[in-house]
């Protein structure tokens, strides 16, 4: 499918919980539309985490180009802001090549935020980094000065988020403008270009929980522990993803804490916790979605 440079592609969204089939019917999707897949997964975007995170294996993929997948490395940090750049990247890729878009969401809140937009951050100098830099050498020091301007704003930002503190004190110290001030005059625009259809999978509860267990006692078969056990070994347990769900648990199986049946039943439940979680998020903050079984999406769909 050639589509014209000057048109828009066709794109579309696909969510649902954990384990709900997400993954095979984006490819199955994205071979019928000629499209590519954008994952906007917290996990997948890692290299190196290949069987906690469930992503695709090359030949799972069946020959459709994949980003958001094996972006970056444990160590290094993303946000929100990772995904508005990659989704523009590749927005753009598709339409100079005459390809379509399916964009698969495992964290739906990334795409509430392609949805609703973010705010444009300013240039930061490199003055302000390096006075951001020092200001930072006490995070509680830095938190407590951003609270005394804009408290409301700061309450909502643990003393602990590095990231967060440094990203309203380079506001402040740019554009004297406190965050909320900053903000309230840039609001946020969305991301998404043109319409984007979304597609949510409903699933039995009991039939997920099948498929949740049935995947981390694969994933346990497939070398879980190893995986762990070198990322450990790599990166530490400093990295925000160590203590993702499947990551966390075998770290405590290391630990003693448990033996690994427990681990399968920790993994299992704690994933089933974040399946609902998810399930609740995405019945509630999406309008005008399409909702079906995996099979009801496929007749739709393909």
């Amino acid at each position: 499918m050639i589509t014209p440079m000057n048109a828009t592609i066709k794109q579309l969204a696909i969510i649902g919980p954990t384990a709900s089939g997400k993954t095979a019917l984006s490819i199955e999707a994205a071979q019928k539309l000629d499209a590519y897949i954008l994952s906007l997964d917290s996990l997948s975007i890692y290299k190196e985490i290949d069987i906690v995170s469930a992503k695709p294996t090359l030949e799972e993929r069946a020959g459709i180009v994949h980003f958001g997948i094996d972006h970056l490395y444990p160590n290094e940090h993303f946000d929100v802001t990772t995904f508005v750049r990659l989704y523009r990247e590749v927005y753009q890729k598709a339409m100079s090549e005459g390809k379509n878009l399916v964009i698969v969401g495992g964290t739906s809140f990334y795409l509430k935020m392609l949805i609703e937009g973010i705010s444009d951050l300013p240039s930061i100098s490199k003055k302000t980094i390096e006075t951001t830099a020092q200001m930072l050498i006490s995070l509680k020091d830095a938190h407590q000065f951003l609270h005394n301007l804009d408290p409301i704003y700061i309450d909502r930002i643990a003393q602990s988020d590095r990231y967060r503190i440094e990203k309203a004190l380079h506001i402040y110290l740019e554009t004297g403008m406190v965050p909320s001030e900053y903000f309230q005059a840039n609001p946020p625009a969305s991301v998404i270009n043109g319409s984007l259809p979304i597609y949510r999978i409903d699933i039995e509860r009991e039939e997920l929980r099948k498929r949740i267990s049935l995947r981390t006692r694969l994933m346990l078969k497939e070398g879980l522990i190893d995986e762990i056990c070198m990322l450990e070994k790599k990166y530490t347990r400093s990295p925000n993803c160590m203590k993702a769900i499947g990551i966390k648990e075998t770290l405590d199986y290391l630990d003693g804490i448990y033996d690994k049946a427990m681990l399968e039943e920790k993994i299992t439940t704690n994933t089933a916790r974040l399946a609902k979680r998810q399930t609740t998020f995405n019945n509630s903050q999406f309008e005008g979605v399409v909702k079906g079984s995996v099979e009801e999406l496929k007749r739709i769909l393909l």
